[in-house]
């Protein structure tokens, strides 16, 4: 896949108000795993009904997170979602609160989501290769850099996750793996200075 293949999205504030609730906040990234699927689909992996899930597709759709493929059959409707992912700078709604408000529950939402998915991966470890045990799961270091050289890490990180995005494609021994990047100062006072910049990890 290249770099035109790649749809990407930078979210507005309409969208990152509507993306801001426990059920949609799962929806688009359900569907960029699993593929499309009907609202009866996702009700199922939501562990919600169908009629929560519809309207919620419909919120979605109208801010143009996801879209009807019009491959559903009589009235089961088939959704996908729009972009390959999605993102935002905290600094995007400064002078919008409740956007702002909105960017801060997805953030957390989607670092809960982390800590679930890691912890569900110990539990599911023991029963996979050494092979895969052995290069999975949490590492962490420290850097210490200027805002620009933060920047510059954050794009080197994702070029090197675009390398690998379909790497092993088609080979029997690959597997598809949920990589999070989250970056913290390790002193979390505020007074840096007027240049001070808030960026996503």
């Amino acid at each position: 896949m290249s770099d035109d293949d790649v749809r990407s999205v930078r979210l507005d504030e309409r969208q990152i108000r509507v993306l801001a609730h426990p059920l949609r906040a799962r929806i688009p990234g359900l569907l960029r795993i699993h593929g499309p699927a009907t609202a009866t689909d996702l009700a199922r992996m939501l562990d919600t009904n169908s009629g929560a899930t519809s309207y919620h597709l419909r919120q979605l759709a109208a801010v143009g997170l996801v879209t009807d493929t019009g491959e559903g059959a009589g009235r089961r409707r088939e959704w996908r979602a729009t972009s390959d992912l999605h993102s935002w700078a905290p600094s995007d709604f400064d002078d919008r609160p409740d956007a702002a408000a909105a960017a801060d529950w997805l953030q957390r939402a989607y670092l809960r989501d982390f800590v679930e998915r890691a912890e569900r991966w110990e539990d599911a470890a023991p029963a996979w290769s050494p092979q895969w045990r052995d290069r999975l799961g949490l590492s962490d270091t420290v850097v210490e850099v200027t805002p620009q050289q933060a920047s510059a890490l954050h794009t080197e990180l994702a070029e090197v996750l675009e390398r690998y995005r379909v790497a092993g494609a088609g080979d029997p021994d690959a597997a598809r793996l949920h990589v999070t990047i989250h970056a913290a100062p390790l002193a979390l006072s505020a007074s840096r200075g007027p240049g001070q910049e808030r960026r996503p990890g």
